[in-house]
């Protein structure tokens, strides 16, 4: 396993996005767990989780539960895991999604994080969403006071713009560690918040790093498919998954970015984290770049 810097300390190149183990179609708690405990032993040290991954209403917290058990469940060490949470976002239980990012909300939110996760302190809290009602400087004061509370140890945002990143920085300071987007093969649309995370040493933690490569994606008539085809391409030639060497492309756009794809099951978070050893040549980038939509 190779390793990357993220809240002033060192976590695994590859992270584990848990928000699948609570959430629709969910497994069952004994499969959940085996899940977290196989990226433990795959050598992982990064667990990405929210307060909003839950199923049902009234099940906030789910999956900050869920890892914390699982944490206490395993047999070796984990006081060198980072487990960042998120808050700022909602699940009715009709399957959408809401925000409130009100700066009492996020400190609430935080506060009852903690106590989910059994820490004294939060490793790393992330500003799950922008909220349109809410002005952004008020959300990332929330955090700021988070960490000047000693609630949390450092402070992250995501679903952000660089104008937003930029104003977080300039109100967090060195306490902003890290901006969350969407970004994959299929979807592009952070490359400038990615240069800007890099620009300024921030972690950039990529959610859903895996679309755009699925078998289901090659089908298609658009610039995903195409892509999924040359992941699929280099993926045979090395004797890999398709998932490798999309994590493996990742994670040789920049150094500041460390993927968190999610699992559900034990053999896909182990075969995720091999990926952190995987290092594509010159040509297999150039041949995975001329095909990835832009």
């Amino acid at each position: 396993m190779r390793y990357r810097t993220l809240a002033h300390t060192t976590v695994s190149a590859v992270g584990l996005g848990a928000m699948p183990l609570s959430i629709e179609h969910r497994p069952d708690e004994t499969r959940a767990v085996a899940t977290v405990h196989a990226a433990l032993d795959a050598g992982i040290t990064l667990i990405d989780t929210a307060d909003s991954y839950h199923w049902h209403a009234g099940e906030v917290g789910h999956n900050e539960l869920l890892i914390a058990r699982a944490l206490a469940r395993y047999g070796g060490d984990t006081s060198h895991v980072l487990v960042a949470t998120k808050g700022g976002r909602g699940r009715p239980g009709d399957g959408s999604w809401t925000v409130a990012a009100g700066p009492e909300h996020l400190k609430r939110a935080a506060r009852a994080s903690a106590g989910r996760l059994g820490v004294e302190a939060i490793g790393l809290y992330q500003l799950h969403k922008p909220d349109p009602t809410v002005p952004w400087a008020e959300s990332v004061g929330a955090l700021r006071d988070l960490v000047d509370a000693g609630t949390i140890r450092a402070a992250g945002i995501s679903n952000v713009t660089t104008a937003q990143i930029r104003e977080a920085h300039e109100i967090l300071g060195s306490s902003l560690v890290s901006v969350q987007n969407q970004y994959s093969p299929a979807v592009r649309d952070s490359e400038a918040e990615l240069r800007l995370s890099a620009q300024l040493d921030l972690a950039f933690l990529p959610w859903s790093p895996l679309g755009g490569i699925s078998r289901s994606s090659l089908d298609g008539p658009s610039g995903p498919a195409s892509a999924g085809t040359a992941f699929h391409r280099v993926a045979a030639r090395r004797g890999v998954s398709p998932q490798q060497v999309a994590l493996a492309w990742l994670l040789a756009r920049s150094p500041a970015v460390v993927p968190v794809p999610g699992a559900s099951r034990p053999a896909s978070i182990a075969d995720s984290a091999r990926a952190a050893d995987l290092e594509l040549s010159v040509a297999e980038l150039a041949d995975l770049e001329e095909t990835v939509p832009v």
